[in-house]
């Protein structure tokens, strides 16, 4: 049996002589993991590097988890033009390490992640967009696998405007003016999750990080007993380190 698809590349280890395993976030099929024959040889190791998307088919036995991959052609080699911008290189180290270790294989949800993912890597080389498409993403990737927030009404009073901030507890938000007794608990919201069309404020990416990373580290993660991944936490440290 086999199957084909376009596929990005979320990373790969040696096999044998010359062999790699990848993993891949396929459009149909969630993640997915494959053997290909010879892809660890320098002419064609670059072809695989994370972040980059292939046309790929899959074969292999019913019985047979791993399979085999051959790839057809490179739809997308982005890894080698974001060679120079070692912010975007961080950016795809973390997006490739959070669905590796957050999503199961073949789980269907990795399926409603690839678009988004494809848009997001795609706009790594505009540095003045990215990081707001990056905490999107973030907060996307929560919600495609159940651990959504819930940004749509305040969860003391109901109403859906002036939403400043979310409970650590409930992963609700609130207004910063109905919360003044314990407001240093929450975590500021940026106005940019709630409104595409609100004007990114300084600190908003910070604020933005840190609050998708507590409830991916506290609910993702920990509901499969795993840290969360250390290419996010050197992404962050390196964003955060911009002026």
């Amino acid at each position: 049996m086999g199957w084909s698809d376009d596929g990005i590349i979320l990373g790969g280890r040696r096999f044998g002589e010359g062999g790699l395993i990848i993993d891949v976030l396929t459009s149909q099929r969630g993640r997915r993991s494959g053997l290909v024959y010879g892809g660890a040889s320098r002419k064609r190791r670059a072809q695989y590097e994370a972040g980059n998307t292939v046309a790929l088919a899959w074969s292999g036995r019913l019985d047979d988890h791993l399979g085999r991959f051959d790839v057809a052609e490179a739809r997308r080699e982005r890894a080698a033009r974001l060679l120079e911008d070692a912010s975007a290189l961080a950016a795809v180290a973390s997006i490739t390490a959070l669905l590796r270790a957050g999503l199961n294989e073949g789980d269907a949800a990795g399926s409603s992640l690839y678009e988004a993912t494809t848009l997001l890597l795609d706009e790594l080389e505009h540095p003045e967009i990215w990081p707001a498409l990056y905490v999107r993403w973030e907060l996307g990737l929560l919600s495609a696998l159940g651990f959504g927030l819930d940004l749509e009404e305040c969860a003391l009073s109901g109403a859906n405007d002036g939403l400043t901030h979310v409970s650590p507890k409930t992963g609700r938000a609130v207004r910063g003016s109905e919360a003044e007794d314990y407001i240093d608990r929450l975590f500021r919201l940026p106005a940019f999750l709630i409104d595409p069309k609100a004007e990114l404020m300084p600190g908003d990416i910070a604020d933005g990080l840190r609050l998708t990373g507590y409830f991916l580290e506290a609910r993702l993660f920990a509901a499969i007993h795993r840290g969360l991944p250390p290419e996010r936490e050197r992404l962050m440290l390196r964003l955060l380190s911009k002026p």
